[in-house]
């Protein structure tokens, strides 16, 4: 018989031990140019062309401009079918949130979201596959840190929990 464990690691327990905090640029819906990444898959970790095909259904959140100010909009903002959500924390530094909220009536599926320098954003991902392959949903969060409105461009750090449908937003030993 073989081992599937080595020096009391279990290879099944599902462990998120090292952040993984990205930055990443999306340009806004409303500008002219066509094929620019307005949405962004946090399951798979990409920026996507919301008119590319593939898109339809695989991205969490996209950058769009509205009444002249950028906005994230959950994908049911656009009458796309997702289980993602998103949540805005005012005034909050992106260290300090370490949980997503329980309470699922705080968050919205499809509710335009002001973009703003200072709030972090919790979101829960569309349905994807972790590391097993089997189908989930994954939290994680957001902040801007550059938002140039008359440009209509958004560059903002993020991380996504790497555990299947964990609250937590930072790593754990």
């Amino acid at each position: 018989m073989v081992g599937l464990a080595g020096c009391g690691d279990n290879i099944f327990e599902a462990k998120w031990t090292l952040p993984n905090v990205e930055t990443v640029l999306l340009y806004s819906l409303a500008r002219p140019e066509l094929n620019l990444p307005s949405a962004f898959d946090f399951v798979n970790r990409r920026a996507l062309e919301i008119q590319a095909s593939e898109a339809t259904g695989l991205w969490d959140v996209l950058l769009d401009t509205q009444d002249g100010e950028l906005v994230f909009l959950p994908p049911g903002a656009l009458n796309v079918d997702s289980e993602a959500f998103l949540l805005k924390l005012p005034n909050m530094a992106f260290d300090d949130v370490v949980t997503a909220p329980k309470d699922t009536t705080l968050y919205s599926r499809d509710t335009p979201f002001s973009v703003e320098m200072g709030s972090v954003y919790v979101f829960r991902t569309h349905r994807g596959q972790d590391r097993f392959g089997f189908p989930c949903v994954f939290f994680g969060k957001l902040q801007p840190v550059d938002i140039q409105p008359a440009v209509g461009t958004v560059s903002f750090m993020y991380d996504v929990s790497t555990l299947c449908d964990n609250r937590g937003l930072v790593p754990r030993d």
